[in-house]
């Protein structure tokens, strides 16, 4: 057995584990992007993967469902006789997309490592304070077999589990020698199009944007307090840019420019920034871990550099930039399919609305701007209808129904004065939630626009999440899935 554990980072949260002999893929992105349908939100910074030329995986483990773990793509890139591991809560059309696809799928618990050669991977909870969206997300503990001073924590999207913590509380395991860290906080420049972004006059502006300061501070001293003792980190997240996105990539995405700051402002551990194709080696002898490259991952300089120059000159001279449709634009054919479409759902996400956080504080209020409120206080516009190039389909929703109720259309600024909340989305993006052309990630991220009263979680974009995320709408996730897996040429008759 290697006393030596591998972890090849391939951008993002994908991760090549190795001993030597044995290989895991964690969470494989493997093309140059991901996304749902036809929409691509390529890897950041840019590479390409040879898989034919990678060692293989023995075992493929997917931490959650999220569109930027997993994907349908990458998999059909792989032998269909590794066996892929996740977790009891991952939703059921998951799992059937995978072995649709031709895999064994294995659903394990936190009490029985996974055993691969001599790697040994256990899959924790996410802790109790993860947010609901990511609720089901898996926390890998990788280590060798037979030992346990060498411990990987992988940390995906989520407060670190309360189980692991326990244990580590109890003795029953020591401090990981690395932690993974997810740096997800996709900050934009003021003026692009973020999902906490409020329109709201006087609530969004420069100092709105986190800085990279506050992101540190987030992931290596809030996050890692429960792993005191651990002696490296590694940065990884932010690594994908959004469809047509003007300004390149997130600002805080350069991981090893974070690293090399963190390692100067703090003394608790040292931290890697590694990019794709960087190989950090964990020596069995507890000395000190080393870095090396991946001949298989390539990173494309050039358009590295060209990305980097975009962000430069955005952050440079700001502008509001305008949301354009993420989705094709609906033949005419299939008008009214998609009006019903809209007729049919709507009642549904009124209903669900009242449940979020948004709905809750929208019944408690009773004076906004103008004075006393009425039963109306949330406005869903649709930009751009069938027929309608430049208009807009403006919704009231009424909470004493709950329901919606059609209402003039007036300008923006007019509609903020008085409705507390409200919802802005391209008519054929939100039809395309319903016939898995688009899943709400991508929608949030390409090209939602939204305002609201009070903290951030009372947001829209968090209920909208609440309602249409594949946890709440697995029928909707399906439909995604099976779109993709036509795509692949992979339909439930062929199979």
């Amino acid at each position: 057995m290697s006393a030596d554990l591998h972890l090849t980072f391939l951008g993002h949260q994908t991760w090549h584990i190795s001993d030597g002999h044995t290989v895991v893929l964690l969470d494989p992105i493997l093309d140059t992007a991901f996304g749902a349908g036809d929409l691509r939100f390529e890897i950041w910074p840019p590479r390409q993967v040879d898989v034919a030329a990678m060692p293989a995986p023995d075992a493929i483990v997917l931490t959650h469902e999220h569109l930027d773990h997993f994907h349908l793509p990458s998999l059909h890139l792989l032998d269909r006789s590794t066996p892929v591991y996740t977790g009891m809560t991952t939703p059921a059309a998951v799992t059937d997309a995978i072995a649709l696809l031709g895999f064994g799928v294995h659903r394990v618990d936190h009490t029985q490592p996974i055993r691969v050669g001599d790697i040994e991977i256990t899959l924790y909870p996410a802790g109790a304070r993860t947010l609901f969206w990511e609720k089901r997300v898996v926390q890998p503990l990788v280590r060798l077999a037979g030992t346990s001073d060498a411990d990987v924590f992988v940390g995906v999207d989520a407060d670190v589990s309360d189980l692991y913590v326990e244990q580590l509380t109890d003795g029953a395991v020591v401090p990981p020698r690395l932690a993974v860290v997810s740096n997800n906080s996709q900050s934009v420049p003021y003026g692009a199009l973020g999902a906490d972004t409020n329109l709201l006059p006087g609530l969004d502006g420069p100092r709105h944007r986190k800085t990279g300061v506050q992101v540190l501070n987030g992931l290596l001293i809030d996050y890692l307090r429960p792993l005191d003792g651990v002696a490296d980190v590694a940065l990884c997240g932010n690594g994908f840019t959004a469809p047509r996105s003007p300004h390149g990539p997130f600002l805080y995405a350069d991981h090893a420019a974070l690293a090399q700051a963190a390692n100067t402002l703090q003394h608790l551990f040292r931290v890697h920034g590694p990019r794709p194709g960087d190989q950090l080696t964990l020596p069995g002898d507890r000395t000190a871990i080393t870095s090396s490259r991946a001949p298989w991952v390539t990173i494309d300089t050039a358009e590295e550099k060209r990305a980097c120059a975009a962000l430069a000159a955005f952050l440079d001279q700001p502008r509001q930039v305008t949301p354009t449709p993420i989705t094709s634009p609906l033949p005419e054919d299939e008008w009214d399919t998609a009006r019903e479409t809209v007729a049919r759902e709507l009642p549904r996400l009124a209903r669900e609305l009242i449940a979020t956080r948004t709905g809750t504080l929208a019944g408690s209020i009773h004076d906004y701007l103008a004075g006393p409120l009425g039963a109306h206080r949330l406005v869903l516009r649709l930009l751009d209808p069938p027929g309608q190039p430049g208009g807009v389909d403006s919704y009231a929703w009424d909470i004493t129904g709950p329901r919606w109720e059609p209402v003039p259309t007036v300008s923006r600024e007019e509609t903020m004065a008085v409705y507390p909340f409200g919802i802005e989305v391209y008519f054929q993006d939100f039809v395309a939630l319903f016939d898995g052309r688009a899943q709400i990630w991508d929608v949030i991220g390409g090209s939602y626009q939204g305002w609201h009263i009070g903290e951030p979680l009372d947001s829209p974009v968090f209920a909208l999440f609440a309602v249409y995320g594949e946890h709440q709408r697995p029928d909707l996730a399906a439909r995604c899935y099976a779109y993709s897996l036509a795509r692949l040429g992979i339909t439930p008759a062929a199979s």
